[in-house]
């Protein structure tokens, strides 16, 4: 996860629109705001585990 993706998953944590552990949410807002890396991202499962230690540990 690079830190484009991580600036992109912080902003829509920003915004309080959605419970972050609700991937297909975050995706959907994430394409809304043309945040194209982190839809990429999150479109592919495997990815889901990283994003979630993201939000829980900020790593």
């Amino acid at each position: 996860m690079n830190e484009e993706i991580k600036n992109e998953i912080l902003a829509i944590r920003e915004t309080g629109a959605t419970n972050m552990f609700d991937v297909g949410t975050v995706r959907e807002i994430a394409i809304q705001l043309a945040f194209d890396e982190l839809a990429d991202f999150l479109s592919d499962r495997k990815n889901h585990k990283a994003y979630c230690n993201f939000i829980l540990t900020g790593k």
